[in-house]
Protein backbone atom coordinates (compact mmCIF):
# COMPACT_ATOMS: atom_id res chain seq x y z
CA UNK A 1 0.00 0.00 0.00
CA UNK A 2 1.22 3.40 -1.28
CA UNK A 3 1.94 6.03 2.18
CA UNK A 4 -0.26 8.99 2.87
CA UNK A 5 0.93 12.18 3.11
CA UNK A 6 -0.07 15.53 3.51
CA UNK A 7 -0.71 17.83 0.34
CA UNK A 8 1.17 21.22 1.25
CA UNK A 9 0.96 24.70 -0.62
CA UNK A 10 3.78 27.24 -1.36
CA UNK A 11 3.66 28.35 2.02
CA UNK A 12 3.60 24.74 3.48
CA UNK A 13 0.80 24.47 4.98
CA UNK A 14 -1.73 21.49 4.79
CA UNK A 15 -4.36 21.16 1.70
CA UNK A 16 -5.33 17.78 2.06
CA UNK A 17 -4.45 13.94 2.05
CA UNK A 18 -2.50 12.00 -1.06
CA UNK A 19 -0.90 8.82 -1.77
CA UNK A 20 2.91 9.63 -1.83
CA UNK A 21 2.55 8.52 -5.60
CA UNK A 22 -0.13 10.58 -6.99
CA UNK A 23 1.98 13.68 -4.92
CA UNK A 24 4.91 12.90 -7.33
CA UNK A 25 3.14 11.89 -10.16
CA UNK A 26 0.96 14.80 -10.24
CA UNK A 27 3.53 17.28 -9.06
CA UNK A 28 1.87 18.03 -5.70
CA UNK A 29 3.77 19.44 -2.77
CA UNK A 30 4.08 17.46 -0.19
CA UNK A 31 7.08 16.90 2.89
CA UNK A 32 10.37 15.19 3.12
CA UNK A 33 12.30 14.83 6.31
CA UNK A 34 16.00 13.89 6.20
CA UNK A 35 18.91 14.01 8.31
CA UNK A 36 22.32 15.07 7.48
CA UNK A 37 23.95 12.14 10.51
CA UNK A 38 27.44 13.20 12.13
CA UNK A 39 29.50 11.05 14.04
CA UNK A 40 31.43 11.36 16.67
CA UNK A 41 34.46 12.33 15.42
CA UNK A 42 32.51 14.71 13.06
CA UNK A 43 32.79 12.99 9.75
CA UNK A 44 29.25 12.67 8.11
CA UNK A 45 27.39 9.28 7.44
CA UNK A 46 27.10 8.36 3.32
CA UNK A 47 25.42 5.51 2.44
CA UNK A 48 24.27 4.22 -1.01
CA UNK A 49 20.81 3.40 -1.32
CA UNK A 50 19.76 -0.47 -2.05
CA UNK A 51 19.49 -1.69 -6.01
CA UNK A 52 15.75 -2.87 -5.09
CA UNK A 53 14.49 0.85 -4.28
CA UNK A 54 11.88 2.28 -6.18
CA UNK A 55 12.97 5.85 -6.12
CA UNK A 56 17.12 6.45 -6.85
CA UNK A 57 18.40 2.85 -6.75
CA UNK A 58 21.83 2.39 -6.18
CA UNK A 59 22.69 6.01 -5.57
CA UNK A 60 24.72 7.66 -2.72
CA UNK A 61 23.01 9.87 -0.69
CA UNK A 62 24.52 12.20 2.35
CA UNK A 63 21.06 12.26 3.75
CA UNK A 64 18.93 9.82 5.07
CA UNK A 65 15.15 10.21 5.55
CA UNK A 66 11.69 9.99 3.51
CA UNK A 67 8.21 10.62 3.20
CA UNK A 68 6.06 13.14 6.44
CA UNK A 69 3.40 10.87 7.10
CA UNK A 70 -0.06 12.66 7.74
CA UNK A 71 0.07 13.77 11.19
CA UNK A 72 3.92 13.56 11.49
CA UNK A 73 6.03 16.80 11.89
CA UNK A 74 9.28 17.16 9.92
CA UNK A 75 11.08 16.23 13.52
CA UNK A 76 8.84 13.16 13.87
CA UNK A 77 9.50 12.10 10.19
CA UNK A 78 13.58 12.27 10.88
CA UNK A 79 13.65 10.39 13.52
CA UNK A 80 10.91 7.84 12.54
CA UNK A 81 13.53 7.22 9.38
CA UNK A 82 16.23 6.95 11.36
CA UNK A 83 14.95 4.48 13.44
CA UNK A 84 13.95 2.29 10.13
CA UNK A 85 16.85 2.82 7.90
CA UNK A 86 19.66 2.81 10.56
CA UNK A 87 17.98 1.05 13.38
CA UNK A 88 19.43 3.85 15.45
CA UNK A 89 17.02 6.35 17.71
CA UNK A 90 17.85 9.91 18.54
CA UNK A 91 16.30 12.88 18.12
CA UNK A 92 17.16 14.81 15.10
CA UNK A 93 17.41 19.05 15.29
CA UNK A 94 15.47 20.18 12.52
CA UNK A 95 17.65 22.96 11.05
CA UNK A 96 15.85 24.48 8.39
CA UNK A 97 12.94 23.62 5.41
CA UNK A 98 12.57 24.80 1.60
CA UNK A 99 11.27 23.87 -0.99
CA UNK A 100 13.03 21.83 -2.96
CA UNK A 101 12.39 20.91 -6.88
CA UNK A 102 15.37 18.42 -7.41
CA UNK A 103 14.26 14.68 -7.11
CA UNK A 104 11.45 13.14 -8.73
CA UNK A 105 8.89 15.62 -8.02
CA UNK A 106 9.20 19.34 -5.97
CA UNK A 107 8.68 18.95 -2.27
CA UNK A 108 9.38 20.56 1.22
CA UNK A 109 12.32 19.71 2.38
CA UNK A 110 12.76 19.74 5.99
CA UNK A 111 16.94 18.95 6.90
CA UNK A 112 18.33 18.04 10.39
CA UNK A 113 21.13 17.15 12.10
CA UNK A 114 21.90 14.29 14.48
CA UNK A 115 25.08 13.61 16.19
CA UNK A 116 24.99 9.66 16.39
CA UNK A 117 27.66 6.93 17.89
CA UNK A 118 29.43 5.25 14.79
CA UNK A 119 28.19 2.17 15.09
CA UNK A 120 24.82 2.41 13.17
CA UNK A 121 22.82 -1.43 12.04
CA UNK A 122 21.42 -0.09 8.22
CA UNK A 123 18.25 -2.06 7.18
CA UNK A 124 19.62 -3.93 4.09
CA UNK A 125 16.48 -3.62 2.12
CA UNK A 126 17.23 0.00 2.70
CA UNK A 127 21.10 0.61 2.44
CA UNK A 128 23.77 -1.79 0.35
CA UNK A 129 26.79 0.02 2.40
CA UNK A 130 27.68 3.10 4.20
CA UNK A 131 30.61 4.83 5.41
CA UNK A 132 31.55 7.90 7.50
CA UNK A 133 33.37 10.25 5.67
CA UNK A 134 35.26 13.65 6.31
CA UNK A 135 34.21 16.78 5.29
CA UNK A 136 37.00 17.23 2.36
CA UNK A 137 36.27 13.03 1.24
CA UNK A 138 32.56 13.77 1.17
CA UNK A 139 33.39 16.88 -0.85
CA UNK A 140 35.32 14.47 -3.59
CA UNK A 141 33.04 11.62 -3.51
CA UNK A 142 30.06 14.55 -4.43
CA UNK A 143 32.08 15.18 -7.34
CA UNK A 144 32.76 11.49 -8.71
CA UNK A 145 29.82 9.30 -7.34
CA UNK A 146 26.39 9.54 -8.33
CA UNK A 147 24.31 11.29 -5.60
CA UNK A 148 20.12 11.24 -5.65
CA UNK A 149 19.56 15.07 -6.25
CA UNK A 150 18.21 15.90 -2.76
CA UNK A 151 21.66 14.99 -1.56
CA UNK A 152 23.45 17.62 -3.49
CA UNK A 153 20.73 20.23 -2.75
CA UNK A 154 20.27 19.44 0.79
CA UNK A 155 24.29 19.35 1.81
CA UNK A 156 24.74 22.34 -0.21
CA UNK A 157 22.36 24.29 2.11
CA UNK A 158 23.11 22.47 4.93
CA UNK A 159 27.03 23.71 4.53
CA UNK A 160 25.70 27.12 3.34
CA UNK A 161 22.94 27.35 7.18
CA UNK A 162 26.27 25.58 8.73
CA UNK A 163 28.71 28.63 8.02
CA UNK A 164 28.62 31.72 10.14
CA UNK A 165 27.54 34.83 8.02
CA UNK A 166 29.98 37.96 8.28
Amino acid sequence: MDELVERVDGQDRVVGVVSRRQATREGWLHRVAVTVCRGDRGRILVHRRSEQLSRFPGLYEVVVGGAVNVGESYEQAAARELAEELGIRVLPRLLFTFLNHSGLSPHWLGVHEAVMPDAVAPDPDEVAWHAWLTEPELRSALLEWRFTPDSHEAFSRYLTFRTPQS
